[in-house]
């Protein structure tokens, strides 16, 4: 039976396939033989007639090239030619770029939806062949802000335990994370571990799933993590709930932080916020139950795509010290979003975390480059940036400004309307290589379905041949033999055979002497002193917490993101697949908004939503009595909806991370009822 990692979320499941249909795991330390709907059906997508099985150029440099008697039309825009040919044209282009602007002109996104292999050689083609410092990938749009917030706290951007830890917690604390529908598997243990006596307290803007498990139930207003986590923490240092003990041989800076905490907000303040005033006595218990408890911490999208995303990831972790629990779990997104950025695909990191002598432009400020005509060429690595971005006006407006867009994708999207080349690459289900997932677990996938197509990192490293340098990999361990050799304090013990045999239950880094690191932290932290740091950042209003403070009129919604159970990120691949393409209901993003609302709202059947910076499709509305009144929830999977001409260039003050879930919008009323 073949064996892989489920790629849909950064749980990474364990799956098998007998050759008809996928089989669960039972022996599989992270699925522990269960799946949700994308990893029961995920994979039905391989089977498309959709799919980009060629290598792919425009109409422009078929001509440029005159590459007529070599090419078959695929449709008005694209017309296939040999992978060789579509090689040479990359790397002339490329080498012409750089002789006439300079290796700064390029940039390269992508990464996280590919194995670490590719991202790898992605970052290193860009640096070494092409001379670029310009490297991103998707977490810009969403865990930027907790790898930031955590090096600056933790010293390490990482899970501190696996997701098992849940099972050890007396607490578990949810914030931010809707993960019963993004996270399903972890949602299992989670409500698995408060049935058997655990306490759950689960902050949010709206109602979730996990509420009807919960003994803490806070919605709280949007734009006011950072204000609720610092009440907490106000209220654990005022009535010395803390642990004296911890934070006098783990934290190098407790007495600083006590002298400047009175500064925050205490929770009285939620008693000004109208609809919000009972938080103020929970926040009291809550901070007890924290400090009184065995807690760990998870956190998703709904803390870091804010404005003070990075701020509330260190808030986070300060409850976390402050209470000596450094029990903390970042919910990624997509499976190999640790990963590509262990594998140095970021502006400001090389592989293993080590800074670079030059630091390259994170992706919104690469788009503005575009714009502005510094950067001439872009390639594009399994992310949908025309898509999953804010301001799309904007990027589609940069995007056309391009002299030469590479794209490496299995399905025509948004990004590949503007492509020069494109390049049909493996999925997941079709390849070797190495993912790793939210609790920096390595799991070494194996191929379930033969393909002929080219794994990204043939693609890029045919083209550096065409450059001039042979990076001399034949296989894709080769690859990850040079990981291990570059940044061998994390994988120097992580050997495709150790990881071939441990698949069930693959280590998670630190890999050293055939063993993983289960728990980070035990005995120091990866810091000059070897001691966490408190890191207090004051609230100050904004957003719809200083719309309650100041005004009385009800104008506008807060609109708040998020995805849904049955698709994944821009749903190309979802869609894809035969079983989930069925669900009628979600084959349009929808929109939430509270029973308190329909009236206002004319009982309406469709709505668009218009900020400053755009407007969406029409979309189907849905009255709910679990959204609160003047706020709404609409998912973003569907690229026809148009949720992303919304959000402008707002975003995490450090990393720049869209702030996607809190933006003023106005409803405009298509359909009433």
């Amino acid at each position: 039976m073949k064996r892989t990692v489920c790629t849909y979320c950064g749980v990474g499941c364990e799956l098998g396939f007998d050759g008809e249909r996928v089989v669960h795991l039972k022996e599989g330390v992270v699925s522990k033989g269960k799946l949700c709907i994308k990893g029961n059906f995920g994979h039905e997508f391989i089977f498309s007639d959709k799919r980009i099985k060629g290598a792919w150029v425009n109409r422009e440099i078929l001509k440029e090239f005159e590459l007529s008697a070599l090419a078959r039309k695929v449709n008005e825009n694209f017309f296939e030619v040999p992978y060789e040919v579509a090689y040479d044209v990359v790397a002339k282009k490329l080498i012409d770029i750089k002789q006439r602007f300079g290796g700064k002109a390029f940039s390269a996104i992508g990464g996280a939806r590919t194995n670490c292999e590719s991202a790898y050689l992605f970052q290193k083609f860009a640096r070494e062949i092409v001379g670029s410092p310009h490297i991103d990938n998707c977490a810009r749009i969403c865990h930027a802000p907790s790898l930031k917030g955590l090096r600056e706290t933790v010293g390490e951007g990482a899970a501190s335990v696996p997701f098992d830890a849940i099972y050890d917690a007396e607490l578990i604390v949810v914030i931010g994370s809707n993960t019963t529908e993004a996270h399903p598997i972890v949602s299992h243990r989670i409500i698995e571990k408060v049935r058997k006596g655990a306490k759950l307290a689960v902050i949010d803007v709206r109602e979730i799933g996990l509420f009807r498990f919960a003994d803490f139930k806070f919605i709280i207003p949007y734009d006011s993590n950072l204000l609720f986590l610092n009440a907490v923490a106000r209220v654990i240092v005022e009535e010395k709930l803390y642990n004296e003990k911890f934070l006098k041989e783990r934290v190098e800076n407790f007495d600083e932080f006590r002298g400047k905490i009175p500064t925050t907000p205490s929770p009285e303040i939620f008693k000004k916020l109208k609809g919000y005033e009972h938080i103020c006595d929970e926040i009291k218990r809550f901070a007890r139950a924290v400090a009184s408890s065995k807690t760990v911490f998870l956190w998703g999208l709904g803390v870091t795509e804010h404005v003070d995303g990075s701020d509330a990831v260190m808030a986070i972790a300060n409850l976390a010290l402050l209470t000596g629990n450094p029990y903390l779990i970042p919910l990624r997104g997509q499976n190999n979003v640790q990963g590509a950025c262990d594998m140095g695909m970021l502006p400001y990191f090389l592989p293993g975390y080590r800074e670079p002598e030059k630091k390259g432009l994170m992706t919104p400020d690469v788009i503005k480059a575009i714009d502005g005509g510094e950067i001439k060429a872009l390639w594009v690595m399994g992310e949908d940036l025309a898509h999953v971005h804010p301001d799309r006006a904007f990027i589609e407006k940069a995007l056309k400004k391009l002299d030469f867009l590479v794209v490496n994708e299995i399905f025509p999207c948004e990004v590949t309307k503007y492509a020069d080349v494109v390049f049909g690459v493996k999925s997941c289900y079709e390849k070797t290589g190495i993912y790793i997932n939210a609790e920096r677990r390595l799991h070494l996938a194996q191929p379930l379905f033969d393909s002929a197509l080219p794994d990204d990192w043939e693609v890029i490293a045919e083209v550096a041949k065409r450059m001039g340098k042979d990076f001399g990999y034949k296989t894709t361990e080769d690859v990850w033999n040079a990981v291990r050799e570059e940044v061998p304090e994390k994988f120097g013990g992580a050997s495709y055979e150790l990881l071939k045999e441990s698949f069930l239950n693959a280590p998670q880094w630190p890999v050293a002497d055939g063993k993983g690191t289960e728990c980070l932290f035990k005995e120091k932290f990866p810091t000059k002193t070897g001691k966490a740091r408190l890191v207090f950042k004051p609230y100050s209003p904004k957003g719809m917490v200083k719309e309650l403070l100041e005004s009385e009129k009800e104008e506008g919604f807060w609109l708040t993101t998020g995805r849904i159970l049955l698709h994944y990120n821009n749903a190309v691949q979802t869609m894809n697949c035969q079983t989930l393409a069925k669900f009628r209901t979600y084959r349009e993003d929808i929109v939430y908004a509270s029973e308190e609302d329909r009236e206002r709202l004319k009982n309406a059947e469709r709505v668009v939503l218009v900020s400053r910076y755009g407007r969406t499709a029409p979309l189907p509305i849905v009255f709910s009595k679990h959204i609160k009144k003047g706020t709404l929830f609409v998912s973003f999977h569907h690229a026809k909806s148009g949720i992303n001409y919304l959000f402008g260039e707002e975003g995490d003050v450090y990393v720049k991370t869209a702030a996607f879930k809190s933006l003023k919008v106005k409803v405009e009323v298509v359909d009433e009822a």
